[in-house]
């Protein structure tokens, strides 16, 4: 935790070329050419939106930020059926959050239906949702026993 915590959060290395790694690959969000959605919420105190917005100028792809009314939890976790808050989007390309909102548009309700809209046009093809995986039942061996060596790491 003390790691995550530091290297993340202190030392924001998520964002340095080569300065992470996992399983012996370095990481470079520069390199990151898929589509990539990017959802902050406007009240969030844990990971406030001028921090997301800061992911918009790392990744190489195509890009879609979106700033949703509310914090933390309620920003993400808002079904259409709720009826609840709004989100705001701009198809410019502007440089700060402060730009993005002036110019941004405000639509009322879940930017759940938006994702839904940006995937699908990304590729319409649809599949079948499947069962939840029951490990060991499955084609893939478990990689170990729960809870995994990644809890037991210091």
């Amino acid at each position: 935790h003390m790691s995550y915590l530091t290297d993340l959060y202190r030392d924001n290395k998520l964002v340095q070329p080569g300065a992470l790694a996992i399983n012996g690959t370095p990481l470079d969000l520069g390199r990151v050419a898929t589509p990539t959605y990017v959802q902050a919420g406007r009240e969030d105190h844990i990971a406030p939106a001028e921090s997301v917005w800061k992911m918009t100028h790392y990744f190489k792809g195509p890009l879609k930020f979106v700033l949703a009314g509310s914090g933390h939890i309620a920003g993400v976790v808002n079904p259409p059926s709720a009826q609840k808050y709004q989100y705001w989007t701009n198809s410019e390309k502007v440089g700060t959050l402060a730009e993005f909102f002036a110019g941004a548009k405000e639509t009322k309700g879940s930017w759940w239906p938006d994702w839904i809209d940006w995937l699908g046009a990304l590729d319409a093809a649809k599949v079948p949702a499947k069962g939840a995986r029951i490990p060991g039942k499955g084609k893939l061996e478990p990689l170990e026993d729960a809870p995994g060596s990644y809890v037991r790491m210091r």
